[in-house]
């Protein structure tokens, strides 16, 4: 696999305007030489990602507790369960966060920072553990399409309960420890909804499922065919 190619057939496949993904790994190294500590929500940087930047993120960057346990860098903090019910009014009852939070079996890294970068900033898929989209139902629309191409699993695609980094971070991490094929539809979470667009969602692929879809977008539908060439055509703003 190569970045260059999968770049060059996204523009294909969705055109100039639809926004490059971006994609994550845990290392010892951080990529980026901001590293002040984020308050509250660390969605809040993630404008940069959008301008071409690089972000690193670590146990010590990382502000808010939640954020902090669902990309691995610390256990379970005492007060998530009642935070996300009692105060969130997420779920009915504590026990019901603590039930599902067991069931997730949210893995800890042993690496200093997660990494996060446009995917144009990167020369290799290597140790890259998932693809993330941020796209609008039209880029949505073709990103499912594509998915569903050589999958016909109930679960191909999947929307969870879950924070806003649980969704994009948490279950790419495990389904691709898992060798797994589901892409993750996300960010539903209102905690997090303040920042990011409104008309967008997260859409998240562990690279064990990328490593499969990256040969099989030129013959799904999102090259030469009538309806998706509308829906491209109406991404990149081409009036009929």
């Amino acid at each position: 696999m190569e970045v260059k190619v999968f770049i060059h057939n996204f523009r294909e496949a969705f055109g100039v305007t639809a926004d490059l993904p971006f994609v994550f790994w845990y290392s010892d190294d951080p990529i980026s030489e901001d590293i002040d500590k984020i308050n509250g929500c660390f969605f809040k940087s993630f404008d940069k990602l959008k301008e071409g930047e690089q972000i690193s993120l670590s146990s010590e960057r990382i502000g808010c507790m939640g954020g902090k346990f669902y990309t691995g860098f610390s256990e379970m903090h005492e007060r998530i369960p009642n935070f996300v019910s009692l105060k969130e009014k997420y779920k009915k009852t504590p026990e019901m966060v603590i039930d599902f939070i067991q069931k997730m079996k949210v893995p800890s890294t042993d690496k200093i920072y997660l990494n996060i970068s446009p995917v144009d900033k990167i020369d290799s898929f290597d140790n890259i553990l998932g693809i993330i989209f941020f796209a609008t139902p039209d880029v949505l629309s073709g990103l499912a399409s594509w998915t569903f191409f050589d999958n016909n699993a109930d679960d191909a695609i999947v929307t969870k309960f879950g924070s806003g980094c649980s969704s994009i971070f948490t279950d790419t991490v495990v389904e691709n420890s898992n060798n797994g094929r589901r892409a993750f539809l996300g960010l539903f979470d209102p905690s997090v909804r303040r920042y990011i667009e409104p008309d967008i969602l997260s859409f998240a692929i562990p690279m064990s499922r990328f490593k499969e879809m990256y040969y099989t977008m030129h013959d799904s539908c999102l090259f030469d065919t009538p309806a998706w060439s509308k829906v491209r055509n109406r991404i990149n703003g081409v009036i009929e």
